[in-house]
């Protein structure tokens, strides 16, 4: 039995409070999961103007104060409020830096999210409070585990890569602008070739570094998956792990889900016909239970495989009798060319360019296939909702994709989904082939919807996983500590 821990997750992005993707749904779903295994279970995230205030009231935590950002003092009040009945919330308020409709994407996205892991820091001393753990998530957290280190902070920390991709990498005269230039220095002593981003400060100075699939965490330490970070990560493997993310349960019940047209379990599987019929109304397609639909839900970039289902789909339309429903939002280029072919066959293809909730839960629902033809995907969470929902996925072996969906035999009477291997449209075509061809053998299809319905992807099994992963955490700083006492 884990003796019970005070955890600080610090992110810049939590569901239902922010979400622009996955990160949200972890650090809306994993500190649930850790509370209920008896953990005391705090989070801290920047105070949005989006954040919608009437369904999530707010409380001062304590009066005002300044503190130094790259510019200029800024004045910081630090608010609560309260997910799940008892799970605290903890927002940085500052006008300068979060007083905007958006997460990311802003011009000085590196400023912000500086000042915010330096606030982060704040709050222990603020609530006296101190957490055993600070579990820090993506660049956005790094200088909070910069700033762990450098104040000799009794909390063991531990840094999440959710997508090594997005690094917060910066240039010399930001080194500079932003007085970083003495810490990167500092870090140069330890490793020689330290890149200039945040990423590689959470990975150099935290306890232990976790990434979402154990597939994952092989694959970023090559030069193929590791987009420069990989010598980093090498230097780090001794603690570097791999865990695989759930999915909430609670959010994600197609026998509960209010957001979908029929609610349905493996005893009333018929009923998710009805989502299938709501979901082609809604979408425009023509309304035929007998027509294979494939839904998407997702990002429209090259990560996610847009750039070889560009070149696929001409033959998925004229060899297939597929539908196809996309929802998302991404690179303009990929807007324009799905929009393109939805003009072209609009009872076939319809496309949303949109980040619509509801949706989302009905294309779960109502799809009989769900598509994610990644590059490459540290863990996935589309897939497991699909599965959740007994819509079978076609993926690439890659990843968290790897992790969860094993192939489905010729027989369809073991695997998960349809699975391709080589990161190109005409394997991508034939997987999809694949999966029409199997779409009317009725039986061996009801067969599999039960099996994936029935599959485990909650948070309890990943959160004991963490467990031992901050007891890891803790044994590497207090080592730490005391070689540096001696």
């Amino acid at each position: 039995m884990v003796q019970p821990l005070k955890i600080l997750f610090c992110a810049a992005e939590v569901s239902p409070l922010a979400k622009v993707g996955g990160l949200a749904d972890v650090v809306g779903s994993l500190p649930k999961a850790l509370a209920k295994l008896g953990h005391d279970v705090r989070i801290v995230m920047p105070h949005y103007s989006l954040i919608d205030e009437k369904a999530h009231p707010t409380v001062i935590v304590d009066k005002p104060f300044t503190m130094p950002s790259i510019r200029q003092p800024e004045r910081v009040t630090i608010q609560s409020t309260v997910l799940n009945g008892n799970l605290p919330v903890y927002l940085i308020k500052n006008n300068t830096y979060f007083a905007r409709p958006s997460v990311y994407g802003e011009a000085d996205d590196l400023e912000r999210f500086i000042f915010f892991s330096n606030a982060a820091l704040t709050l222990p001393q603020m609530l006296n409070w101190q957490p055993d753990i600070i579990h820090c998530h993506d660049w956005h957290t790094a200088i909070t585990i910069l700033g762990a280190h450098k104040l000799a902070s009794p909390s063991a920390t531990v840094f999440t890569v959710h997508n090594l991709a997005y690094q917060g990498a910066f240039d010399y005269p930001f080194l500079v602008f932003s007085g970083l230039r003495e810490d990167f220095q500092m870090g140069n002593q330890i490793f020689q070739r330290l890149p200039l981003n945040m990423m590689a400060l959470g990975i150099l100075y935290s306890d232990m570094v976790t990434t979402v699939s154990q597939t994952y965490a092989q694959e970023i330490l090559t030069p193929e998956f590791g987009v420069g970070l990989e010598p980093l990560l090498n230097y780090r493997k001794d603690q570097l792990q791999g865990i695989v993310n759930g999915i909430d349960y609670s959010e994600f019940d197609p026998a509960t889900d209010t957001l979908i047209a029929a609610n349905y379990d493996s005893t009333r599987l018929w009923r998710k016909a009805v989502n299938k019929i709501a979901l082609q109304k809604r979408a425009g397609l023509t309304q035929d239970e007998h027509i294979p639909l494939i839904g998407m839900v997702t990002r429209l970039d090259e990560q996610k495989g847009f750039d070889i289902l560009e070149k696929a789909l001409d033959s998925i339309l004229k060899d297939t009798n597929a539908q196809l429903v996309v929802l998302g939002k991404g690179r303009e280029i990929y807007h324009q060319l799905m929009q393109k072919v939805a003009s072209q066959y609009p009872d076939r293809v319809a496309v949303i360019i949109a980040f619509d909730n509801p949706l989302a839960h009905l294309i779960y629902a109502g799809a009989d296939l769900f598509l994610m033809p990644s590059r490459f995907e540290p863990c996935g969470l589309g897939q497991m909702i699909a599965m959740r929902y007994g819509t079978i996925p076609i993926v690439r072996r890659t990843g968290g994709l790897a992790e969860t969906v094993p192939d489905l035999s010729t027989d369809l009477e073991t695997g998960r989904g349809f699975v391709f291997e080589s990161y190109d449209s005409d394997a991508l075509v034939q997987a999809i082939k694949r999966a029409v061809a199997a779409f009317p053998r009725k039986e061996a299809w009801h067969q599999v919807i039960l099996r994936i319905m029935q599959a485990d992807f909650s948070w309890e099994a990943s959160a004991k996983k963490y467990e031992a992963v901050y007891e890891r955490a803790i044994n590497h700083h207090q080592n730490k500590a005391e070689v540096k006492a001696n």
